[in-house]
């Protein structure tokens, strides 16, 4: 046994509380490359989840949604492909034209070619 008291616990892991302040990253610090990519993947996950590609047997399905995720992904990638180099832009570019494949075989009603989530910043998406 021990001769610690509830509240001699309590002043210890307080001594012992982490700095979050070291811990945090300044958003200055982040490089701009990893700031765009971060996000594109945030907005390829959204599609993919939206399309129902998230899990074999998902119920969930949102086109609505997911158009206007591929439409603002497929903007961000075109904008900044020039920006992050082809290094990190195909690997978008390849999720983008997935998602933009998947979307049309998704949807009851295709849209015609170059009027799909994102077409007007990519050009016309074929299988």
């Amino acid at each position: 046994m021990t001769d610690a008291t509830p509240s001699t616990i309590d002043s210890a892991d307080s001594d012992q509380a982490p700095d979050y302040d070291a811990m945090t990253r300044d958003i200055a610090d982040v490089p701009a490359v990893e700031v765009i990519t971060t996000v594109a993947v945030h907005l390829l996950s959204a599609a993919a989840v939206n399309l129902g590609l998230d899990k074999p047997d998902s119920e969930h399905k949102d086109l609505d949604e997911a158009r206007k995720l591929i439409t603002a992904l497929a903007g961000l990638v075109t904008a900044s492909a020039t920006e992050i180099s082809s290094f990190h832009a195909a690997p978008l570019r390849d999720g983008l034209k997935s998602l933009q494949l998947a979307f049309r075989e998704a949807s009851i009603v295709p849209d015609e070619p170059g009027q799909g989530p994102g077409e007007k910043f990519t050009g016309p998406v074929y299988a």
